[in-house]
């Protein structure tokens, strides 16, 4: 995670979004959140900086929640 992941590559792998395509859609339009806050650049690279308490939270839309932890 030092050197960072790219956030729609990220919101994919945690089965947020079926593809990086609708990733950035989603971002775009508002429904992608990084740690309770919206996140309009799907390009965006989170990094170990982007974690509190050792985790990731990251939602798409109000049901689909997931903390990430980098191992």
């Amino acid at each position: 995670l030092e050197a960072g992941v790219v956030l729609a590559a990220l919101a994919t792998d945690a089965g947020l979004a079926a593809s990086r395509g609708e990733a950035r859609r989603l971002a775009q339009g508002g429904g992608l959140r990084v740690n309770d806050a919206a996140e309009a650049d799907a390009n965006r690279t989170i990094t170990s900086a982007d974690l509190v308490d050792g985790v990731v939270k990251l939602a798409a839309g109000k049901k689909k929640i997931v903390l990430v932890k980098p191992v």
